[in-house]
């Protein structure tokens, strides 16, 4: 048997391009009277109080960044910007050219295949519409989970639904939130996608010092699977 089972995945930066605030963010801000840079401000000093889903829904959430930012929109003008921003996180949004193929070749390896992803209430929300949802055996988001990377309740969860241990999966990501090493004190492998682009991406707490395995492309972690199969081969052999 191989030792990888599964392969779990980050999403944002990992299986999609890198993520920047578009123009769509314009509008969210103009409903809720807030200035953009204030806005985006506030997005980024809350974002772990944000993703893991304890302040309330996407609308309580909403009202209480808009305290923050010291504005105070009405119910209508709240609601039509909660939709707003799930329009603008789902523009920022673009999968990665192989990961799909990548993600359907691990699946004809016969390997499990999953997401761990520190979020707020928009990616669950959209997951389903995009062409990997199909794909994946298992998501986990922060934002129902109640916590946020490197915390191993995420990873564990990940592996109680597969029905796998953390020693049977492979964990792939880009490096945000100290991800890699909480996959690790986790009892995972992992493995850092360091492709080129990443360099614009919008990442929170990056893991600077990373010493492990690293990827230029989604794609090699085919490789890097065959590898491992191969290995475990020629030791039974």
């Amino acid at each position: 048997m191989p030792s990888y089972q599964a392969v779990l995945f980050d999403f944002f930066g990992t299986l999609t391009r890198p993520v920047q605030r578009g123009a769509a963010h314009l509008d969210t801000a103009e409903l809720l009277g807030c200035h953009t840079g204030t806005l985006n401000e506030v997005l980024d000093r809350t974002y772990y109080e944000r993703a893991t889903g304890l302040l309330g829904n996407a609308e309580t959430t909403l009202r209480w960044v808009c305290a923050q930012a010291g504005v105070h929109p009405s119910d209508q003008a709240l609601r039509a910007a909660v939709a707003s921003r799930h329009r603008a996180v789902r523009a920022d949004t673009w999968l990665r050219a192989d990961a799909v193929p990548v993600l359907a070749a691990l699946r004809r390896r016969g390997l499990r295949t999953g997401l761990i992803s520190d979020c707020t209430h928009e990616l669950p929300a959209f997951l389903p519409q995009l062409a990997i949802a199909p794909l994946l055996d298992v998501r986990v988001f922060s934002v129902q989970v109640g916590r946020c990377k490197p915390d191993p309740t995420l990873y564990l969860t990940a592996c109680q639904r597969l029905g796998l241990t953390p020693g049977d999966c492979l964990y792939v990501g880009d490096g945000g939130s100290q991800e890699l090493t909480g996959a690790e004190r986790a009892g995972m492998t992992a493995v850092r996608l360091a492709a080129p682009d990443l360099a614009t991406h919008l990442v929170f707490n990056a893991e600077q010092d990373w010493r492990g395995p690293t990827l230029a492309t989604l794609g090699e972690v085919l490789a890097l699977v065959d590898a491992e199969v191969a290995a475990v081969g020629g030791r039974l052999g």
